[in-house]
């Protein structure tokens, strides 16, 4: 494991009780350069994750709670005239910071579900003609509940393609719900949180995962697993090339995160689930007889040739 990035789950894990590899999973999206979508009932710590990723790296994080009513100026910002120098001035909106929590983004139209999913692809907001490039680092965590879905705008397929990868957090355990109760019986463990890494250092990080070598025979493969999922005879719609670049940035990062310099297959075995999940659309009698995206996964990889003779040795 990277000593640094160590340092950073370490430091969640005071907070957060059971969830290393949730953790892990967002620390490899932001290292990518990506962002992440969280799904899950309330109350299983979804905002609580995203603000102790942000204390751990120093990052400025802000909070949009999504509601029917709010409007893109309330994401982005608006431009006001000041009388006194005679000039509209702009008033950033909470889109500008580093770590973003879009919570409940369903809940919102879908004008203003792209006015945030621009930004996360372009890293750039548009005010009065005018383009705003956004911080660096720049990470989006958004949360949905996938229990309620009365008024709600379920995000189309082409914007959950924007997420680098769809995360579920889950229950704890008995004993670990209990250590919950422990932590917060006197205190708020988040608020006594303090950085492990600077700003600067999460950017060289985010620099270093650029370079960790990835072989074709690996790219080949992730491009075979993609393929397949196009093919497969209980899938509508496929994964994109998008889907592709984001599961080899991934596999960059998650190496990276395991201290070393290139990416195995097994690093892309491990991460499909999580990058290709959301990007896949079911035939309606595919969903009518039961049959799940995590079982066709599940099957494309057991099916396809793994580039085993090249890392052998290594």
């Amino acid at each position: 494991m990277h000593k640094k990035i160590e340092m950073i789950i370490e430091n969640i894990e005071k907070v957060m009780i059971g969830k290393r590899e949730v953790a892990e999973l967002s620390i490899v999206a932001l290292l990518a350069g990506g962002h992440v979508l969280l799904e899950d009932v309330p109350g299983v710590g979804k905002t609580m994750m995203v603000r102790a990723l942000a204390k751990s790296v120093s990052a400025e994080f802000k909070r949009i709670q999504f509601t029917p009513d709010l409007l893109p100026s309330d994401v982005i910002g608006v431009s006001i005239y000041n009388p006194k120098t005679l000039q509209f001035e702009f008033r950033p909106g909470p889109i500008i910071g580093n770590i973003i929590l879009a919570d409940e983004i369903n809940r919102t139209s879908p004008k203003t579900q792209s006015a945030l999913l621009e930004s996360m692809e372009e890293s750039s907001v548009s005010v009065d003609g005018e383009t705003i490039h956004l911080p660096k680092p720049f990470f989006v965590m958004a949360t949905q509940n996938p229990i309620e879905y009365e008024g709600t705008y379920p995000l189309p397929e082409a914007q959950l393609d924007r997420f680098l990868m769809k995360i579920e957090m889950g229950y704890p355990t008995f004993q670990q719900e209990v250590e919950i109760l422990r932590r917060a019986e006197k205190t708020t463990p988040i608020h006594l949180l303090e950085p492990v890494i600077t700003i600067d250092e999460l950017l060289a990080l985010q620099e270093e995962v650029r370079t960790v070598y990835i072989d074709d025979s690996v790219k080949g493969y992730i491009v075979g697993l993609a393929r397949a999922t196009r093919t497969e005879r209980n899938v509508y719609l496929g994964v994109s090339p998008r889907g592709t670049i984001a599961l080899m940035r991934a596999a960059q990062a998650y190496a990276k995160m395991r201290g070393r310099d290139f990416v195995k297959p097994d690093d892309v075995q491990y991460l499909t689930p999580f990058v290709f999940g959301h990007r896949i659309i079911l035939k309606p009698e595919a969903r009518y007889e039961g049959v799940t995206v995590e079982h066709i996964l599940n099957d494309i990889l057991i099916k396809s040739d793994i580039p085993i003779k090249r890392y052998a040795e290594r």
